[in-house]
């Protein structure tokens, strides 16, 4: 499965952005991490295909929606309100068979990764 990032770039802090990623097979089920400067990775948002049912982690809750388009197997992340703090490389990613809720999270349960794209939060 080849996966295909873009959308970032560079925004003022309380802007918005969106991400996209299209998949080129259909896949269980497709998110995003992120990798700030000098940080691990981490989780930010995942959606299964069905059942439909969406991830987030607590830091981006409220603020991020990701949707995804099953007709052309699509992902996105709506990125509203946007902190300093979001800066970071943004990694789509995907996951072709069913996994266990408390798995969905972890960077480890995704076998395909796509090429980051970089999100900036400045003044």
């Amino acid at each position: 499965v080849q996966l295909q990032a873009s959308g970032g770039g560079l925004v003022q802090p309380g802007g918005s952005l969106r991400l996209s990623c299209a998949a080129s097979e259909r896949t269980y089920s497709m998110g995003w991490f992120r990798q700030a400067p000098g940080k691990e990775r981490e989780f930010v948002s995942a959606v299964t295909l069905s059942p439909k049912v969406t991830y987030y982690a607590d830091s981006v809750k409220g603020r991020f929606t990701i949707s995804r388009d099953s007709s052309s197997n699509t992902v996105y992340l709506q990125m509203n309100s946007l902190k300093p703090e979001d800066t970071a490389v943004y990694y789509c990613t995907a996951r072709s068979g069913r996994i266990i809720t408390s798995m969905m999270k972890r960077a480890e349960a995704y076998n395909y990764w796509g090429q980051g794209t970089e999100v900036t939060v400045s003044s």
